[in-house]
Protein backbone atom coordinates (compact mmCIF):
# COMPACT_ATOMS: atom_id res chain seq x y z
CA UNK A 1 0.00 0.00 0.00
CA UNK A 2 1.06 3.58 -0.58
CA UNK A 3 3.04 4.83 2.39
CA UNK A 4 2.04 8.44 1.66
CA UNK A 5 -1.48 7.74 2.89
CA UNK A 6 -1.93 8.56 6.56
CA UNK A 7 -4.89 7.74 8.82
CA UNK A 8 -6.74 10.47 10.73
CA UNK A 9 -5.26 11.73 13.99
CA UNK A 10 -5.89 9.28 16.80
CA UNK A 11 -9.05 10.07 18.69
CA UNK A 12 -10.50 12.34 16.01
CA UNK A 13 -14.01 11.37 14.86
CA UNK A 14 -14.45 10.44 11.21
CA UNK A 15 -15.22 13.30 8.87
CA UNK A 16 -13.29 15.96 10.79
CA UNK A 17 -10.11 16.12 8.71
CA UNK A 18 -9.89 19.69 7.35
CA UNK A 19 -11.23 20.02 3.82
CA UNK A 20 -10.94 23.00 1.49
CA UNK A 21 -12.87 23.70 -1.69
CA UNK A 22 -11.63 24.74 -5.14
CA UNK A 23 -14.26 26.01 -7.58
CA UNK A 24 -13.38 26.73 -11.20
CA UNK A 25 -15.46 28.62 -13.74
CA UNK A 26 -15.79 31.05 -16.58
CA UNK A 27 -18.87 33.20 -17.19
CA UNK A 28 -21.13 30.85 -15.23
CA UNK A 29 -23.34 33.68 -13.94
CA UNK A 30 -26.04 32.61 -11.50
CA UNK A 31 -24.86 29.00 -11.69
CA UNK A 32 -21.60 30.04 -10.05
CA UNK A 33 -23.41 31.92 -7.28
CA UNK A 34 -25.51 28.84 -6.52
CA UNK A 35 -22.33 26.76 -6.43
CA UNK A 36 -20.52 29.11 -4.05
CA UNK A 37 -23.52 29.43 -1.76
CA UNK A 38 -23.63 25.65 -1.49
CA UNK A 39 -20.01 25.36 -0.31
CA UNK A 40 -19.25 28.60 1.52
CA UNK A 41 -19.64 28.07 5.25
CA UNK A 42 -18.05 29.44 8.44
CA UNK A 43 -14.58 27.98 8.91
CA UNK A 44 -14.39 26.49 5.41
CA UNK A 45 -11.80 27.82 2.99
CA UNK A 46 -13.15 28.26 -0.54
CA UNK A 47 -11.00 29.29 -3.50
CA UNK A 48 -12.59 30.32 -6.78
CA UNK A 49 -10.39 30.23 -9.90
CA UNK A 50 -11.63 32.38 -12.76
CA UNK A 51 -10.62 31.81 -16.38
CA UNK A 52 -11.25 35.22 -17.88
CA UNK A 53 -14.91 35.82 -17.03
CA UNK A 54 -16.56 39.00 -18.27
CA UNK A 55 -19.84 38.64 -16.34
CA UNK A 56 -18.69 39.96 -12.96
CA UNK A 57 -17.94 36.50 -11.56
CA UNK A 58 -14.77 37.66 -9.80
CA UNK A 59 -16.43 40.47 -7.86
CA UNK A 60 -19.53 38.46 -6.99
CA UNK A 61 -17.41 35.55 -5.77
CA UNK A 62 -15.47 37.81 -3.42
CA UNK A 63 -18.76 39.17 -2.09
CA UNK A 64 -19.75 35.63 -1.12
CA UNK A 65 -16.52 35.13 0.82
CA UNK A 66 -14.42 33.13 -1.65
CA UNK A 67 -10.77 33.83 -2.19
CA UNK A 68 -10.32 34.51 -5.91
CA UNK A 69 -7.51 33.52 -8.24
CA UNK A 70 -7.71 35.13 -11.68
CA UNK A 71 -5.66 33.18 -14.23
CA UNK A 72 -3.15 35.04 -16.38
CA UNK A 73 -4.88 35.85 -19.66
CA UNK A 74 -1.61 35.49 -21.58
CA UNK A 75 -1.59 31.71 -21.12
CA UNK A 76 -4.16 29.29 -22.60
CA UNK A 77 -6.93 28.34 -20.23
CA UNK A 78 -7.53 24.74 -19.22
CA UNK A 79 -9.59 23.30 -16.40
CA UNK A 80 -6.51 21.38 -15.27
CA UNK A 81 -4.47 24.56 -15.03
CA UNK A 82 -7.27 26.24 -13.07
CA UNK A 83 -7.51 23.35 -10.60
CA UNK A 84 -3.76 23.32 -10.02
CA UNK A 85 -3.75 27.06 -9.40
CA UNK A 86 -6.65 26.75 -6.98
CA UNK A 87 -4.99 23.87 -5.16
CA UNK A 88 -1.78 25.83 -4.67
CA UNK A 89 -3.69 28.83 -3.35
CA UNK A 90 -5.77 26.66 -1.03
CA UNK A 91 -2.65 25.22 0.61
CA UNK A 92 -1.24 28.71 1.04
CA UNK A 93 -4.39 29.72 2.91
CA UNK A 94 -5.04 26.39 4.65
CA UNK A 95 -1.78 24.39 4.87
CA UNK A 96 -3.37 21.95 7.33
CA UNK A 97 -6.01 20.83 4.80
CA UNK A 98 -6.11 17.04 4.46
CA UNK A 99 -8.62 16.97 1.61
CA UNK A 100 -9.58 19.21 -1.28
CA UNK A 101 -12.94 19.20 -3.01
CA UNK A 102 -12.76 20.20 -6.66
CA UNK A 103 -16.07 21.30 -8.16
CA UNK A 104 -17.09 22.95 -11.41
CA UNK A 105 -18.76 26.33 -11.13
CA UNK A 106 -21.92 25.15 -12.88
CA UNK A 107 -22.67 22.64 -10.09
CA UNK A 108 -24.58 23.02 -6.83
CA UNK A 109 -23.25 20.81 -4.04
CA UNK A 110 -25.47 18.62 -1.89
CA UNK A 111 -25.41 19.80 1.73
CA UNK A 112 -24.39 16.37 3.07
CA UNK A 113 -21.76 15.54 0.50
CA UNK A 114 -18.58 16.90 2.07
CA UNK A 115 -19.24 15.22 5.40
CA UNK A 116 -20.05 11.93 3.64
CA UNK A 117 -16.92 12.02 1.48
CA UNK A 118 -14.47 13.10 4.19
CA UNK A 119 -15.84 10.51 6.60
CA UNK A 120 -15.29 7.83 3.97
CA UNK A 121 -11.73 8.97 3.26
CA UNK A 122 -10.95 9.16 6.99
CA UNK A 123 -12.02 5.54 7.34
CA UNK A 124 -10.16 4.34 4.21
CA UNK A 125 -6.61 5.73 4.19
CA UNK A 126 -5.75 3.85 0.98
CA UNK A 127 -8.31 5.89 -0.97
CA UNK A 128 -7.13 8.96 -2.84
CA UNK A 129 -10.47 10.05 -4.32
CA UNK A 130 -14.10 9.91 -3.25
CA UNK A 131 -16.79 10.94 -5.70
CA UNK A 132 -20.56 10.56 -5.74
CA UNK A 133 -23.58 10.99 -7.97
CA UNK A 134 -23.65 14.01 -10.24
CA UNK A 135 -27.10 14.68 -11.63
CA UNK A 136 -28.30 17.03 -14.31
CA UNK A 137 -30.48 19.82 -12.93
CA UNK A 138 -32.86 20.10 -15.88
CA UNK A 139 -32.89 16.85 -17.89
CA UNK A 140 -36.42 17.65 -19.03
CA UNK A 141 -35.39 20.82 -20.87
CA UNK A 142 -33.65 19.10 -23.77
CA UNK A 143 -32.59 15.68 -24.94
CA UNK A 144 -28.99 16.89 -24.68
CA UNK A 145 -29.37 17.60 -20.97
CA UNK A 146 -30.95 14.17 -20.62
CA UNK A 147 -27.94 12.58 -22.30
CA UNK A 148 -25.68 14.33 -19.81
CA UNK A 149 -27.74 12.94 -16.93
CA UNK A 150 -27.40 9.43 -18.36
CA UNK A 151 -23.66 9.96 -18.78
CA UNK A 152 -23.27 10.94 -15.12
CA UNK A 153 -25.01 7.74 -13.95
CA UNK A 154 -21.95 5.55 -13.45
CA UNK A 155 -21.60 2.45 -11.23
CA UNK A 156 -20.83 2.85 -7.55
CA UNK A 157 -17.89 1.14 -5.89
CA UNK A 158 -14.24 1.08 -6.90
CA UNK A 159 -13.69 3.13 -10.05
CA UNK A 160 -10.91 3.69 -12.52
CA UNK A 161 -11.54 7.42 -12.73
CA UNK A 162 -13.57 10.32 -11.39
CA UNK A 163 -15.07 13.39 -13.02
CA UNK A 164 -14.55 17.08 -12.38
CA UNK A 165 -16.30 16.98 -9.00
CA UNK A 166 -14.39 14.91 -6.43
CA UNK A 167 -12.87 15.03 -2.96
CA UNK A 168 -9.16 14.18 -3.10
CA UNK A 169 -6.56 13.43 -0.48
CA UNK A 170 -4.03 16.26 -0.44
CA UNK A 171 -1.02 13.97 0.11
CA UNK A 172 -1.99 11.79 -2.86
CA UNK A 173 -2.46 14.77 -5.15
CA UNK A 174 0.89 16.18 -4.11
CA UNK A 175 2.60 12.85 -4.68
CA UNK A 176 1.57 12.75 -8.36
CA UNK A 177 2.12 16.51 -8.78
CA UNK A 178 -1.48 17.37 -9.54
CA UNK A 179 -3.21 17.63 -12.90
CA UNK A 180 -1.50 17.90 -16.25
CA UNK A 181 -2.05 21.58 -17.01
CA UNK A 182 -1.64 21.16 -20.77
CA UNK A 183 -4.67 18.88 -21.20
CA UNK A 184 -7.73 20.68 -22.57
CA UNK A 185 -10.04 17.79 -21.64
CA UNK A 186 -9.94 14.35 -20.03
CA UNK A 187 -7.65 15.59 -17.27
CA UNK A 188 -9.43 13.76 -14.44
CA UNK A 189 -9.09 10.21 -15.86
CA UNK A 190 -5.45 10.95 -16.71
CA UNK A 191 -4.81 12.05 -13.12
CA UNK A 192 -6.54 8.94 -11.81
CA UNK A 193 -4.28 6.72 -13.92
CA UNK A 194 -1.24 8.20 -12.20
CA UNK A 195 -2.88 7.89 -8.78
CA UNK A 196 -3.66 4.22 -9.37
CA UNK A 197 -0.16 3.59 -10.66
CA UNK A 198 1.14 5.08 -7.40
CA UNK A 199 -0.93 2.57 -5.42
CA UNK A 200 -3.99 4.67 -4.56
CA UNK A 201 -7.64 3.76 -5.07
CA UNK A 202 -10.69 5.69 -6.33
CA UNK A 203 -14.22 5.11 -5.06
CA UNK A 204 -17.66 6.24 -6.16
CA UNK A 205 -20.13 6.46 -3.29
CA UNK A 206 -23.91 5.91 -3.59
CA UNK A 207 -24.53 9.47 -2.41
CA UNK A 208 -25.79 12.61 -4.09
CA UNK A 209 -22.87 14.94 -4.76
CA UNK A 210 -23.78 17.74 -7.17
CA UNK A 211 -26.49 19.12 -9.41
CA UNK A 212 -24.97 20.09 -12.73
CA UNK A 213 -26.42 22.59 -15.17
CA UNK A 214 -25.21 21.77 -18.67
CA UNK A 215 -27.57 24.34 -20.23
CA UNK A 216 -27.22 22.36 -23.45
CA UNK A 217 -30.27 23.14 -25.52
CA UNK A 218 -29.06 22.96 -29.12
CA UNK A 219 -27.65 20.30 -31.43
CA UNK A 220 -24.55 22.40 -32.11
CA UNK A 221 -23.66 22.38 -28.42
CA UNK A 222 -23.95 18.59 -28.26
CA UNK A 223 -21.87 18.23 -31.44
CA UNK A 224 -19.08 20.46 -30.07
CA UNK A 225 -19.05 18.71 -26.71
CA UNK A 226 -18.86 15.30 -28.40
CA UNK A 227 -16.05 16.52 -30.65
CA UNK A 228 -14.20 17.48 -27.47
CA UNK A 229 -14.78 13.94 -26.19
CA UNK A 230 -13.11 12.57 -29.32
CA UNK A 231 -10.16 14.88 -28.72
CA UNK A 232 -9.90 13.59 -25.15
CA UNK A 233 -9.95 9.99 -26.38
CA UNK A 234 -7.10 10.69 -28.79
CA UNK A 235 -5.03 12.56 -26.23
CA UNK A 236 -5.62 9.90 -23.58
CA UNK A 237 -4.58 7.16 -25.99
CA UNK A 238 -1.40 9.05 -26.89
CA UNK A 239 -0.45 9.37 -23.23
CA UNK A 240 -1.52 6.04 -21.74
CA UNK A 241 -2.60 3.83 -24.63
CA UNK A 242 0.18 1.29 -24.13
CA UNK A 243 -0.48 -1.90 -22.12
CA UNK A 244 -1.50 -2.54 -19.46
CA UNK A 245 -3.59 0.65 -19.20
CA UNK A 246 -4.85 0.83 -22.83
CA UNK A 247 -6.48 4.12 -21.91
CA UNK A 248 -9.29 4.99 -24.34
CA UNK A 249 -7.78 2.86 -27.11
CA UNK A 250 -11.07 1.07 -27.78
CA UNK A 251 -13.04 4.34 -27.81
CA UNK A 252 -10.59 5.90 -30.26
CA UNK A 253 -10.71 2.92 -32.59
CA UNK A 254 -14.50 2.93 -32.60
CA UNK A 255 -14.53 6.63 -33.51
CA UNK A 256 -12.26 6.00 -36.50
CA UNK A 257 -14.11 2.87 -37.59
CA UNK A 258 -17.66 4.21 -37.41
CA UNK A 259 -16.87 7.85 -38.11
CA UNK A 260 -14.53 7.47 -41.06
CA UNK A 261 -13.62 3.94 -42.15
CA UNK A 262 -17.17 2.69 -42.78
CA UNK A 263 -18.31 5.75 -44.79
CA UNK A 264 -15.04 5.81 -46.75
CA UNK A 265 -15.15 2.07 -47.46
CA UNK A 266 -18.76 2.36 -48.58
CA UNK A 267 -17.86 5.13 -51.01
CA UNK A 268 -14.95 3.18 -52.49
CA UNK A 269 -16.96 -0.04 -52.75
CA UNK A 270 -19.78 1.81 -54.52
CA UNK A 271 -17.30 2.69 -57.25
CA UNK A 272 -16.37 -0.97 -57.64
CA UNK A 273 -19.64 -2.79 -56.85
CA UNK A 274 -22.29 -0.21 -57.49
CA UNK A 275 -25.25 0.61 -55.21
CA UNK A 276 -25.12 -2.79 -53.50
CA UNK A 277 -22.22 -1.50 -51.43
CA UNK A 278 -24.64 0.84 -49.64
CA UNK A 279 -25.78 -2.19 -47.66
CA UNK A 280 -22.63 -1.72 -45.62
CA UNK A 281 -24.29 1.34 -44.07
CA UNK A 282 -26.80 -1.01 -42.40
CA UNK A 283 -24.22 -1.28 -39.65
CA UNK A 284 -25.50 2.02 -38.24
CA UNK A 285 -29.20 1.12 -37.76
CA UNK A 286 -28.20 -2.34 -36.55
CA UNK A 287 -25.91 -0.81 -33.96
CA UNK A 288 -28.66 1.61 -32.98
CA UNK A 289 -31.11 -1.25 -32.42
CA UNK A 290 -28.56 -3.29 -30.47
CA UNK A 291 -27.77 -0.42 -28.11
CA UNK A 292 -31.41 0.64 -27.78
CA UNK A 293 -32.49 -2.80 -26.61
CA UNK A 294 -29.75 -3.00 -24.01
CA UNK A 295 -30.01 -1.88 -20.39
CA UNK A 296 -32.63 -1.49 -17.67
CA UNK A 297 -33.64 2.12 -18.34
CA UNK A 298 -36.91 3.43 -19.70
CA UNK A 299 -37.30 2.98 -23.49
CA UNK A 300 -37.11 6.69 -24.22
CA UNK A 301 -33.77 6.98 -22.39
CA UNK A 302 -32.35 3.86 -24.00
CA UNK A 303 -33.22 4.92 -27.56
CA UNK A 304 -31.95 8.47 -27.18
CA UNK A 305 -28.73 7.17 -25.66
CA UNK A 306 -28.36 4.68 -28.53
CA UNK A 307 -28.89 7.42 -31.11
CA UNK A 308 -26.27 9.61 -29.43
CA UNK A 309 -23.73 6.79 -29.22
CA UNK A 310 -24.08 5.98 -32.91
CA UNK A 311 -24.26 9.54 -34.24
CA UNK A 312 -21.56 10.68 -31.83
CA UNK A 313 -18.89 8.71 -33.65
CA UNK A 314 -18.77 11.39 -36.36
CA UNK A 315 -17.91 14.38 -34.11
CA UNK A 316 -15.64 12.08 -32.07
CA UNK A 317 -13.74 11.29 -35.25
CA UNK A 318 -13.39 15.01 -35.98
CA UNK A 319 -12.02 15.50 -32.47
CA UNK A 320 -9.48 12.76 -33.16
CA UNK A 321 -8.46 14.52 -36.38
CA UNK A 322 -8.06 17.82 -34.56
CA UNK A 323 -5.75 16.22 -32.02
CA UNK A 324 -3.62 14.70 -34.78
CA UNK A 325 -3.39 18.03 -36.60
CA UNK A 326 -2.44 19.85 -33.38
CA UNK A 327 0.23 17.24 -32.73
CA UNK A 328 1.65 17.27 -36.25
CA UNK A 329 1.80 21.06 -36.41
CA UNK A 330 2.96 21.38 -32.77
CA UNK A 331 0.10 23.79 -32.23
CA UNK A 332 -0.96 24.68 -28.70
CA UNK A 333 -4.29 22.99 -27.95
CA UNK A 334 -7.17 25.35 -27.24
CA UNK A 335 -10.33 24.77 -25.24
CA UNK A 336 -13.26 23.30 -27.14
CA UNK A 337 -16.19 25.03 -25.45
CA UNK A 338 -19.83 24.20 -26.03
CA UNK A 339 -21.38 26.92 -23.82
Amino acid sequence: MNTAASPPVAGSPPGTTPVGVVVIGRNEGDRLLACLRSVCAPGRQVVYVDSGSTDGSVERSRDLGADVVALDLRQPFTAARARNAGFRRLLELQPEAGYVFFVDGDCEVDGRWLETATRFLDEHPDMAVACGRRRERHPERSVYNLLCDLEWDTPVGEARACGGDAVMRVSALQQVQGYRSDLICGEEPELCIRLRQAGWRIWRLPAQMTLHDAAMLHFGQWWTRTRRTGYAYAQGTALHGAPPERHWVRESRRAWLMGLVVPLATTLLCIVMGPWALLLLCIYPLQFIRLGLRGPRAPRERWWRAAALVAGKFPEMLGQLKFLLDRLTRRQARLIEYK
